[in-house]
C-alpha cells in the first residue's frame, strides 16, 4: 500500500476523532427533531412538548416534535434507529419500547443495541378510567362485579398492541380474573378521543392524558395503579387502597439518540435536559401530569430499559398475547 496514502488515512483518522469535541462545542447549529412515535395528544405529547420547549430556549434552537405513529410505536422507534447519528435526530421512547421485543417477533431495531439512553424524562403511574356515561360505576370494586357480570362484552382501549395500556389491561384481566375485549389505537390521542365520546368505555391510561379529563368529569377514575395516591388527582384511591392490591403500572418516558450519536453530544444533551427538569414551568406540568421529575441517565437509564425488558417480557408470557 502506497506509504503517502496510510499516512493521510492516518491523518484523517486523527482529524475525525479531533473533531467530535469540537462539533459538540458549537451544536446545535440547526434544528433538532424529536421522533415521538405515537400520534398527537396522547402521554407521549404531554411530557416530549414541554421539554422541547423548554430546550428550545435553552439551546436557541427549536427542537421540533416530529409524530410519527403505527405499530405501537415501533414504526417512529424503527424510524428513528435508522437517522443519521449526528445529533439531530433523538427519539422520545417509552415503557412501550421495553414491552415490543416480546411482542413484535420481526422488529427491525433493537432498543437496548440501536439507540444510547439519554435520559428518563417522566414517570406517571397508570390509571383505570371508564366513560361515566358508559359505565355506570363509582368504585374498583363495582366496575369489577359488573366486568364479571358481562364476560367478554367489554371493551378496552390502548395506545396500540404491545403498549402499557394494553399489558396493563391484560394484567388487570389476570389479577381480577375477568375478560375484556382489546380494542388497539394509534397512540393514548385518538383512544382517548374515543373513550371521551363514548365509542369505547374503559382505557387503562397514563395520567399525563387522563389527569385532566378526569378532574373535568369527562371521564371517571377508579383507582391509581401507583403504591400511594398521586397530587393530580388525590381523590382517587390507589388499586390496593381499592381492594386490588399488587396492581402497580407505570409508563415511563425516555430519551434516546441512535447509536453512534457523538458521546460529547450525548452528555450535552444529559445536561440540558436535568437542567430543563429543574425549571418551575416542568416541575408545575409534570405533577399535573401526576409524574414525579427522574433523575435518571446515561448508564443507569440503560439498565433501567434491559430491565424492563424482562420484566415484560414475563408479563406478556404469563398472559398469553398474541398479536391479531
Amino acid at each position: 500500500m502506497n506509504s503517502k496514502f496510510v499516512r493521510y488515512a492516518a491523518f484523517a483518522l486523527l482529524a475525525g476523532l479531533a473533531w467530535s469535541p469540537a462539533q459538540a462545542q458549537s451544536w446545535p447549529e440547526k434544528q433538532i427533531t424529536f421522533v415521538v412515535p405515537f400520534a398527537a395528544g396522547g402521554g407521549t405529547d404531554a411530557f416530549a412538548r414541554p421539554l422541547a420547549a423548554q430546550l428550545d430556549t435553552q439551546l436557541g434552537k427549536r427542537v421540533l416534535i416530529e409524530n410519527r405513529a403505527g405499530a405501537g410505536g415501533t414504526v417512529g422507534a424503527s424510524a428513528a434507529a435508522k437517522a443519521a447519528p449526528d445529533g439531530y435526530t433523538f427519539f422520545v421512547g417509552a415503557a412501550h419500547h421495553a414491552i415490543a421485543p416480546s411482542i413484535y417477533p420481526r422488529l427491525d431495531y433493537d432498543i437496548e443495541k440501536d439507540f444510547v439512553a439519554v435520559a428518563m424524562i417522566a414517570r406517571p403511574p397508570q390509571v383505570v378510567v371508564v366513560n361515566p356515561d358508559k359505565v355506570a360505576v363509582r368504585t374498583l370494586k363495582d366496575f369489577i362485579d359488573y366486568l364479571r357480570a358481562n364476560p367478554g362484552k367489554v371493551n378496552y382501549a390502548s395506545a396500540g398492541a404491545g403498549t402499557t395500556h394494553h399489558l396493563a389491561g391484560e394484567l388487570f384481566k389476570i389479577v381480577t380474573k375477568t375478560d375484556l375485549q382489546h380494542v388497539p389505537y394509534r397512540g393514548a390521542g385518538p383512544a382517548l378521543q374515543d373513550l371521551i365520546a363514548g365509542h369505547v368505555p374503559v382505557m387503562f391510561d397514563g395520567l399525563g392524558t387522563s389527569a385532566g379529563p378526569a378532574r373535568a368529569g369527562q371521564l371517571r377514575a377508579l383507582a391509581v395503579a401507583a403504591p400511594k395516591r398521586v397530587t393530580a388527582l388525590p381523590d382517587v384511591p390507589t388499586a390496593a387502597e381499592a381492594g386490588l392490591p399488587g396492581y402497580e403500572v407505570s409508563t415511563w418516558y425516555g430519551l434516546f439518540a441512535p447509536k453512534g450519536t457523538p458521546p460529547e453530544i450525548v452528555a450535552r444533551m444529559i445536561k440540558e435536559v436535568r437542567t430543563a427538569m429543574q425549571t418551575a414551568s416542568i416541575k408545575e406540568a409534570w405533577e399535573r401530569n401526576g409524574s414525579d421529575v427522574p433523575d435518571v441517565t446515561g448508564p443507569e437509564f440503560a439498565k433501567l430499559v434491559s430491565s424492563e425488558v424482562e420484566r415484560w417480557r414475563k408479563v406478556v408470557n404469563e398472559a398469553n398475547v398474541k398479536l391479531d
